[in-house]
């Protein structure tokens, strides 16, 4: 990619993530790079070449290239002309500077050569090497042009933020006084910044610092942040990875399907944990009916909310449950029941199974047959 717009005389600098996590030591996952050609030349460079191209946000000047299977976003430099909090009119710029200067935070800010020469043209690697989340300049501005970036903070700390430090106290101060501008966002651009800070390792630094800005309850209204601490150490107990559904139980709130604009497949989920969590069935019922990963979240949100922790032994029960298979099938009862009294007898059966601690074997649940 580099290699291409610099032989055309092009600038051509990663930026953004993949900086900032290859100096973290952190995983990289998207590669973004940054240049001073206009969106159109980039098009002809990569088209000539035989790359196969997306003017995927040309109007803000990006660009994606897809080089072996991977696609690479290639933006040219822009400053803002106009921000609304929501989005921004932007025009190009051949300046370094001023494309960093329109970002949200220092460690976003860093550029690197294809050779691994780093660029800092706002000093960010101070930040870097102190895992300190600061925006760039004035945080209440960086903040008006983006309200999104009230989350963004939160979760950036969340993600890579010293916790001895804790969070940046004048990015924190602006934040609180700002968080109304939070509605104006879209509720699903709102909604993923959640389910990103949610699935951080542990977010409960950022969370508890979000409820006690008001942002927390903006967000999600009548959120509570108390249980999501006591919910992480139970997950540590039992080895469970981070999951933002099981998290979003724990905080709690009105309408949070809604208000975060969570997929039909996520408000399931939500609705299933919430319900059975406030429920009291045994674990190896809960490993029959919802699978071990889910029968898991059910009983660390149970033992978060009791204070306690998951007894090893219903861990066990809840994997031998999700192993089970229920032994009578409808074609069992179809010479003895139709329709709505077939389904009726298949649920009775299905309970005594439960019942039986999923003892009783098909010839003796046919037997209590009614």
């Amino acid at each position: 990619m580099c290699t291409t717009l610099e032989e055309h005389g092009y600038q051509a600098l990663f930026v953004g993530g993949c900086v900032r996590n290859a100096l973290l030591g952190a995983p990289i996952q998207d590669v973004d790079i940054a240049t001073d050609a206009k969106p159109q030349d980039v098009l002809e460079v990569f088209e000539r070449k035989g790359f196969k191209t997306a003017p995927t946000g040309i109007d803000h000047g990006t660009v994606t290239v897809v080089a072996e299977g991977t696609p690479f976003e290639i933006t040219t430099f822009r400053k803002d002309v106009a921000t609304d909090g929501r989005r921004a009119v932007v025009s190009f710029s051949d300046d370094v500077q001023a494309d960093a200067r329109r970002r949200d935070f220092t460690v976003n800010a860093i550029y690197a050569k294809p050779n691994g020469e780093v660029l800092d043209p706002l000093n960010g690697m101070p930040d870097i090497e102190a895992r300190h989340i600061r925006f760039i300049e004035d945080p209440e501005t960086r903040i008006r042009e983006d309200y999104l970036r009230i989350l963004r903070f939160f979760r950036f700390h969340a993600n890579y933020g010293n916790a001895a430090r804790g969070l940046d106290p004048d990015g924190l101060a602006a934040c609180t006084r700002l968080h109304a501008g939070i509605e104006k966002l879209s509720r699903e651009r709102v909604g993923s910044e959640m389910r990103k800070l949610l699935a951080a390792k542990n977010p409960t630094e950022s969370v508890t610092a979000m409820a006690h800005a008001g942002v927390l309850d903006v967000v999600i209204e009548d959120a509570n942040d108390t249980a999501l601490a006591r919910l992480i150490e139970v997950e540590s107990q039992i080895d469970l990875e981070p999951d933002s559904m099981r998290r979003l139980v724990a905080l709690g709130g009105e309408d949070v399907a809604q208000r975060l604009r969570l997929s039909r497949k996520d408000a399931r989920t939500l609705d299933v944990l919430s319900r059975e969590a406030a429920d009291t069935k045994p674990a190896a019922e809960l490993g029959y009916l919802l699978g071990e990963k889910r029968s898991l979240d059910v009983l660390a949100l149970s033992a978060a909310r009791l204070g306690g922790f998951v007894q090893d032994k219903d861990v066990v029960a809840a994997r031998i449950g999700s192993a089970v298979e229920f032994p009578i099938t409808s074609a069992d009862l179809k010479p003895f029941f139709q329709g709505k009294d077939l389904g009726d007898q298949l649920r009775k059966l299905e309970s005594i199974w439960i019942e039986s601690d999923f003892q009783l074997s098909k010839e003796q649940l046919l037997r209590r047959m009614s």
